[in-house]
């Protein structure tokens, strides 16, 4: 059975700006897009070797109806929450949160010089699913496959499957209802990759490091930049005469209503109305 090769379908350049208390970051994929990435609803990278660029963190704040997946490649960030739950995040580790119901939390530095860097990612919560208790994924570094490609460089396999012609890597990440695909890749200057993905998936690349030839004819999306492939179910990569590093992320499309208002992403105005009550008069979190 031939495979139908996605084709690239729009790229978007990341906007410099920052959050929590004066975090600089680059935010790639925003409300601006009117959830044109159902479900993926916001994508940052934070990285920076200036500490005034991150020593601030992200002081407490609330969350309510989706997940949030940090992603760390350098540095570390404690993870404190209202439940007295903490997780430590170094280098290549892994934190899948669904909020759902509610969490208040707090991602701070753990540094005070040298480099920080990584992501954010915020994914939707079906509507059935967002008011369901809070809970975590939290993985070392150690816990995520790395399979080293054949002409050099490796895919880390975060959530989802990685199918090749003689083996399937599965991903840490389990029981995530719109069936995410999350790699971290790099390639070597000329060398191609083929991922199989499922036809109906919602697909991303963000490349954060030198550039990737994507589709067929091919596009090209440079450092800083996200491509949208849409229409098949192969992602055909490629480089030329520089490597590439690049997240892949897909999921499968909630096709619901999405009111998103600050840390809260809800599916109606009065259920964001609701949420922002119960924060004021505390009991967001019960």
């Amino acid at each position: 059975m031939n495979k139908q090769t996605r084709q690239l379908a729009a790229v978007i350049s990341g906007q410099n700006t920052s959050d929590g208390a004066g975090v600089k970051l680059k935010r790639i994929v925003s409300q601006q897009q009117k959830n044109a990435f159902d479900p993926f609803i916001l994508l940052d990278e934070f990285g920076s070797d200036e500490p005034t660029d991150y020593v601030g963190g992200f002081p407490d704040h609330p969350h309510r109806g989706f997940e949030t997946v940090t992603y760390m490649l350098a540095g570390a960030m404690l993870h404190r929450d209202h439940l007295g739950h903490e997780g430590h995040l170094r280098a290549g580790d892994v934190q899948w949160m669904t909020a759902a119901h509610g969490i208040i939390h707090s991602e701070m530095p753990e540094q005070e010089n040298g480099l920080l860097h990584g992501f954010q990612l915020w994914i939707n919560l079906p509507a059935k699913e967002k008011m369901k208790p809070p809970h975590y994924q939290d993985f070392a570094a150690e816990k995520i496959p790395q399979v080293a490609l054949a002409d050099g460089g490796y895919i880390k396999v975060i959530a989802g499957d990685y199918v090749a012609e003689t083996q399937k890597i599965s991903g840490p990440v389990t029981g995530v209802s719109t069936q995410p695909l999350y790699f971290d890749v790099r390639l070597s200057p000329r060398q191609q990759l083929d991922i199989p993905i499922g036809i109906q998936h919602t697909v991303l690349i963000y490349v954060y490091k030198g550039e990737l030839a994507i589709g067929a004819p091919n596009g090209i999306v440079k450092a800083g930049q996200l491509g949208q492939l849409i229409n098949g179910d192969n992602i055909q990569l490629a480089t030329q005469d520089q490597s590439a590093q690049f997240l892949v992320l897909a999921a499968l499309p909630l096709k619901e209503p999405v009111v998103q208002s600050g840390p809260f992403v809800m599916n109606s105005s009065e259920e964001i109305e609701q949420a922002f009550r119960d924060y004021r008069d505390g009991v967001l979190t019960q």
